[in-house]
Formats: C-alpha cells, sequence, structure tokens
C-alpha cells in the first residue's frame, strides 16, 4: 500500500503515494482508532502545499461520513495553530495535511492529540494496525468551518509584554517561505509601532523551487533584505510554520543552538515560565550552563521533538527544543511553534533594548563561548550504521588532540571533550547518511573535529 508513519507523521510523493485512494484508507484508519476509544471530534487543517486543501477535505468527509463532529480549516493554516484548535475546541484529535519542511512534490497526514501535540507512539502504532481494515466510508459533507489562524494570532497577542512593541518604529524582515505562516507576523504586529516586510509571502506549492526549510542555505535573500533593509531582525519559518531560522541585523544567521539558548534564556528570566527545561542529545551545553546557574532540572532526551513533547504532557516544562530549530514553551501547547519562536526573540530584543549581536554577546560572556556546525555525510550502504556501532564498542579517547571525559549514548555516540565542546555520531533511519554534529567554545576547533571525524568513515 506504500504507508508508513514515520516519526512525524506519513509522508509521501503526491500522485505516487500520496493518492486519493490512501490518504483515504489512512483517514479511515484514524476513525478507526478514534472510535474505539470513544472518540467523537475531530479538527482538519492543511497548509499550502499543492492540493492541501482538497486532501484535507476527503479527510474531512471520511470522518464525517463515520459520525464525527469536523472542524475544518476554513484557509491554509499552520501545524501549531491546528495542534492549538485541537486542544482549545475539545477535539479528541486532530489531522494537519502537510509535509513540513520536505520539496514541493512531498505531502503529508500528521496526527495531533487533544492535548495540542503529536501524536504518541500509541497512537500511531493504533493507527498503523487499522490500515486496510475497513473500507472508507464517504458520502457524508457536513461539518463546521472555522478560520483556526484567528484564533491562533489572538491567542499569540496575548502572550506579549503590553507595549513591548510601542516604543519605537522599526522593521522586521519576515520570510514564511512561501508557506503556512503567509501574513501571520504582520497580522500579530499590525497595531504596533513594528513594521513587517514581507518576502515569499504568496502561495506558491513549488515554494520558489526551494526546499521550505529555515536553514542558513535557503536564506540568502532574507539576509540581504535584513540588511538593505536597516531592520533589527530577519524571521524564518517552514513550509507548515513549527520551525524558526533567524538572521541579526547584520544579517548574519544565527545558529539554532543559539536562538536556543536565547529563548530558554527569555522564557525563563524575562516571561517567568516555572518548570524544568529539556533538550535533545545534539543540543547546545550552554542549555546545561543556563540551567544549572538557574537552579533548573534539565531533561535529556534523544534527537526529535516527540520526546520533548511527551516530557510536556508528564512533567512541568518551562522550555524544550532541539537542534533543528523547533522550540516548545510552557505556556504555550506542547508543540514546535516557530512563529511563537521568532516573536519572542522580537520580545527579547525589545525588552533589552539591544541588537542580536549584542544579545548573543551578552550569552557568551555570561556563559562562554559556543560554535556549532552539522555534516550529513552521505554514505554507502549500512557504513553509518556499521560506523556508530564499532565506536559504541570502541569508545575513542581522543580526537584531534581533545581529550574525552565522557561518552554519552543516549542516540548514536556522543563524545564530550574536557572543555565540554562534543562531537555526536548518529545514522540516519531512513537514508544512507551518518550525521555528524559538533560544537566547540572556537570555531577553528570546529572545522578540526569535523575533519577528524570524517576521516573515520573514509570521508
Amino acid at each position: 500500500m506504500g504507508i508508513k508513519f514515520g516519526t512525524d507523521g506519513w509522508r509521501a510523493v503526491i500522485a505516487k503515494d500520496f493518492t486519493f485512494d490512501n490518504l483515504l484508507k489512512v483517514a479511515q484508519a484514524h476513525a478507526d482508532h478514534l472510535k474505539e476509544k470513544n472518540g467523537k471530534k475531530v479538527v482538519v487543517g492543511y497548509d499550502t502545499r499543492f492540493m492541501s486543501e482538497n486532501f484535507a477535505a476527503a479527510v474531512a468527509e471520511v470522518f464525517s461520513s463515520n459520525g464525527f463532529e469536523v472542524i475544518l480549516s476554513s484557509t491554509f493554516c499552520s501545524t501549531p495553530a491546528l495542534s492549538l484548535a485541537a486542544r482549545d475546541f475539545d477535539a479528541d484529535e486532530g489531522v494537519m495535511i502537510t509535509a513540513s519542511h520536505n520539496t514541493y512534490e512531498y505531502n503529508g497526514y500528521k496526527i495531533k492529540g487533544g492535548y495540542g501535540g503529536p501524536a504518541t507512539p500509541e497512537i500511531i502504532s493504533s493507527v498503523e494496525e487499522k490500515l486496510g481494515n475497513t473500507s472508507p466510508k464517504t458520502g457524508t459533507t457536513k461539518w463546521e468551518e472555522m478560520d483556526f489562524n484567528s484564533y491562533y494570532i489572538k491567542t499569540l497577542k496575548k502572550y506579549l509584554t503590553p507595549g513591548v512593541f510601542n516604543q519605537k518604529p522599526e522593521k522586521v524582515i519576515h520570510d514564511p517561505m512561501h508557506g503556512a505562516t503567509i501574513g501571520l507576523l504582520n497580522r500579530i504586529l499590525e497595531d504596533t509601532l513594528i513594521d513587517v516586510v514581507e518576502i515569499n509571502h504568496f502561495r506558491d506549492a513549488f515554494f520558489g523551487f526551494k526546499h521550505p526549510e529555515p536553514v542558513e542555505k535557503n536564506l540568502p535573500l532574507l539576509r540581504g533584505k535584513t540588511v538593505a533593509e536597516e531592520a533589527v531582525a530577519g524571521i524564518a519559518n517552514d513550509g507548515d510554520g513549527d520551525r524558526v531560522g533567524v538572521v541579526d541585523e547584520a544579517g548574519e544567521f544565527i545558529s539554532t543552538q543559539i536562538v536556543f539558548a536565547l529563548l530558554l534564556l527569555h522564557t525563563i528570566r524575562n516571561k517567568k515560565t516555572e518548570g524544568a527545561i529539556a533538550k535533545t542529545v545534539s543540543t547546545t551545553y550552554l542549555v546545561d550552563r543556563i540551567a544549572k546557574k538557574e537552579g533548573r532540572k534539565l531533561y535529556k532526551t534523544p534527537v526529535g521533538f516527540k520526546y520533548i513533547a511527551d516530557l510536556f504532557l508528564k512533567e512541568k516544562i518551562a522550555f524544550g527544543g532541539e537542534e533543528s530549530g523547533g522550540y516548545g514553551f510552557g505556556f504555550h501547547i506542547p508543540e514546535r511553534d516557530g512563529l511563537l519562536s521568532g516573536l519572542m526573540i522580537l520580545e527579547m530584543i525589545h525588552l533589552h533594548g539591544k541588537s542580536l549581536t549584542q544579545l548573543v554577546e551578552d550569552l557568551f560572556s555570561e556563559f562562554g563561548t559556543a560554535y556549532y556546525k552539522r555534516l550529513d555525510l552521505k554514505v554507502e550502504g549500512d557504513q553509518g550504521r556499521v560506523l556508530i556501532e564499532k565506536l559504541k564498542k570502541e569508545p575513542l579517547k581522543e580526537i584531534a588532540g581533545f581529550k574525552v571525559k565522557e561518552t554519552d549514548l543516549t542516540d548514536g555516540v556522543k563524545f564530550i571533550f574536557e572543555n565540554d565542546g562534543w562531537v555526536l555520531f548518529r545514522a540516519s533511519g531512513t537514508e544512507p547518511v551518518l550525521r555528524i554534529y559538533v560544537e566547540m567554545p572556537e570555531k577553528s576547533e570546529v572545522d578540526m573535529i569535523l575533519e577528524e571525524s570524517k576521516k573515520l568513515i573514509g570521508g
């Protein structure tokens, strides 16, 4: 059938495996799962991808035909907007038609819990077990339509410090990357002195033939525009709006690790949010130092926001996130929110009255410097996994002259040096790629470690 749920839903190439036939089978299996739990209500949203609204309507029809109360988004919306709707409109679960930051050929089916976050592994496996068991029911098209974006915007506005954006006129550049956050930052800040200049802000199912992922190589226009417009920052969001990329006033891309540390400080010091901190194993050591200084408990998980979301549901978490630019806030929903993350960076700039460059300098002077790079190395077949197993059995004592003080096997193999710097080796579960993550106190050290690490695979 060509249907396989990954860590964040089912994604497939449109017209190849992502067809109406397969989509209806998934929706019916999801409906069967919810019937088993005596579920009654579902919310359905969709992004700006090719035919997303048609796919969403087809899903709504299946749930409606199975006797569910259905609320369908009246326009494209972001994943966090859909997750918020699932929680606040008392839905049992939600469906988001999106392939997140995948290239334009893809679409997908993300399941959201009624608590407003990613589906648990139990929910996913329950749906998978039911695939193909029941013929899809169609024919009933009775549902309510609602503008999830308007409710989402209203909610995000409540989190802002009153008057913070009415101090002086300034510009911010927003790049929704032709995705689901088009126009949203503008709407949130329309009654303030902030002038939001938008780029790539029209719906394009091809995403300008670029990858809708807010990483440095995909943001040359945002970097240039931020400098040209003399803006305080540039904010980019991925295709479904749950991740963020940040550019400072000089047009420099700020590492997702540094953005994590800044947002963490803002959340616990300025927003006074109570609770522990959650990070994945591939996240900066600055988080450990902040947690120690602030007296906060720190949880460390394998790579993937689902592990962070799980902690949000079980513990009181003030802030949690991962290396890939996805961050969650204890005062919001247990979900990554790229637009809220961008807003919080802007709020931090305005509360402190400092540029992003200065805020990063302050961070470094208080907690030490940190420089980071990630390398995705294409390997032959099982080469990556073989190396990981070898490193587990025979841990390295030193790399490029840096002595290893600790080995962490939370996810892959992570070697931690005496200066807190580290290198993490992880094999991709979906493609022949070995990921090498490096963080060190000096830029030059990062490249030294990367070069030595590549040699281990013969690269």
